[in-house]
């Protein structure tokens, strides 16, 4: 049987809280959730986060498929494949710090320029290069959402969920197989996932039900809100990193 400390049950309600944001914007709980889990205990980020976030992405799509379109998103999974690829590569030749400090300010260019400069249209071509930089940003900071984030951040709430949580079914799994191929992926991570579990049922759950209460209209000011966040957290990762070293 499955016991829980006074830690585990605030991991719950923190697990919980993301999958509620998520379930209704489409992404946040990577963003906002893994790093008060990895306070909680770092043996939370980055599998277990990966894992429940994948399963949220398929409760989602399996919830909403009648919506969803998989042709219009389906550049931006294909995409993601060499974003990874090219992420891997600057892991590997590039030091990380400076890696974070630079998508960082890319990220926040990003945001100010659909702020106050011009509107992203969704199309073929800006999926394209939302999935390749969210596969590359992700591969290289764990943090790939705001990217694709910022493609759909014009239309309505529903469709912007919908179509996020299928790109992330797919695209999830390729950062765990790279965590895996760098042995990563333990049998501890796998039950720590399975623990935390219920907490993506019952957030699930409760955004479900509080889902007709709240408008079906653009979520460009929550998408810009979290893409910004994440902006300013790559930024000071890279920036302490880079201090400390």
């Amino acid at each position: 049987m499955i016991s829980y400390s006074v830690l585990d049950l605030l991991a719950l309600l923190i697990v919980m809280s993301g999958i509620i944001l998520q379930t209704w914007v489409g992404i946040g709980f990577g963003l906002l959730a893994a790093p008060i889990l990895y306070l909680v205990d770092p043996a939370y980020v980055p599998v277990p986060a990966l894992i429940l976030g994948f399963s949220l992405s398929l409760l989602l799509v399996l919830n909403q498929h009648k919506l969803l379109c998989w042709r219009r998103v389906l550049p931006a999974i294909i995409a993601r494949f060499p974003g990874c690829w090219c992420g891997a590569l600057l892991l590997v030749s590039v030091p990380p710090n400076l890696l974070s400090i630079l998508f960082g300010c890319v990220l926040l260019m990003a945001v100010l320029t659909s702020l106050y400069a011009c509107k992203i249209t969704l199309n073929s071509i800006t999926l394209c290069v939302g999935g390749f930089f969210s596969g590359l940003i992700g591969t290289a900071t764990s943090v790939g959402g705001p990217p694709i984030a910022l493609v759909y951040q014009g239309v309505d709430r529903i469709t912007a969920r919908n179509e996020l949580a299928a790109f992330f079914l797919i695209g999830t799994p390729i950062s765990i197989l790279f965590l895996a191929l760098q042995g990563r992926v333990d049998i501890g991570s796998l039950l720590l996932s399975l623990k935390m579990l219920p907490g993506v049922l019952v957030g699930f759950g409760i955004a479900r039900l509080c889902d007709n209460r709240i408008s079906a209209s653009s979520s460009k000011p929550v998408l810009l809100f979290i893409s910004s966040a994440s902006a300013i957290t790559i930024l000071y990762k890279g920036i302490s990193g880079w201090w400390s070293a």
